[in-house]
């Protein structure tokens, strides 16, 4: 069985936040499903794992509610193929076998809530809530490396190496002797730098070296 029938389609999941239902049952599948659409969340519902990896993550914010045991690929044999194909979406276990020993394998992997059935609903809704705020931030944060990548992308290799030295606390007269070319030079790239990057401090240039791995280890010894 692929995608349930009775799923939203794609193009208004992908309007708001949603939840992919991977469990075997399907009447969990239809009562979980009913749920999570009588709050406002976009649903994907899914017979197996397998059937799940093939299906494209939304663009929207969302996560998996996962159960445990599964035929051929398992909950936790899934959790690790998405880590390995660098697919984040927060997780979260529902079993109705579980045990202390199994929570505790399921946290440590990064899931964000073990359920055991049978649940109450809104401590349901309270772990798709926490997951979702999750992802929603992880997605803000991704994109905003992304547009610092980018600015990044637009200096020149001289100004990369400008800001290099200046986020490592270098002064402009030491970048100049370092690199072989004049003060007034150094300020001027440095004012390129600052431009492209959208930064109006150097303590937020030093911020923005640091997540990029660009700063210099050489430290500014002076005293």
């Amino acid at each position: 069985m692929r995608k349930d029938a009775s799923c939203a389609p794609a193009t208004f999941a992908r309007q708001r936040p949603t939840v992919l239902v991977v469990d075997d049952d399907l009447r969990t599948r239809g009562a979980l499903s009913s749920l999570f659409r009588s709050v406002g969340l976009g649903v994907q519902a899914f017979e197996s794992a397998a059937d799940m990896l093939k299906y494209p993550i939304p663009s929207a914010p969302s996560c998996l509610v996962l159960d445990i045991i599964l035929p051929q690929l398992d909950g936790f044999e899934l959790q690790v193929e998405l880590g390995r194909l660098g697919n984040r979406i927060p997780i979260i276990f529902m079993t109705g076998y579980g045990d202390i020993s199994m929570s505790v394998k399921a946290m440590k992997a990064g899931a964000i809530d073990f359920l055991t059935k049978p649940f109450r609903d809104h401590e349901m809704l309270e772990a798709v809530t926490r997951a979702l705020d999750r992802d929603q931030k992880r997605r803000v944060e991704e994109r905003r490396t992304e547009q610092i990548r980018a600015r990044f992308d637009t200096l020149t290799a001289r100004e990369r190496e400008v800001m290099s030295l200046v986020t490592a606390g270098l002064m402009n007269k030491q970048v100049a002797s370092e690199i072989g070319i004049s003060e007034r030079t150094v300020k001027i790239h440095r004012g390129h730098v600052m431009r492209k990057m959208g930064t109006e401090s150097l303590a937020d240039l030093v911020l923005i070296a640091e997540s990029l791995g660009v700063r210099s280890r050489r430290r500014n010894t002076s005293t």
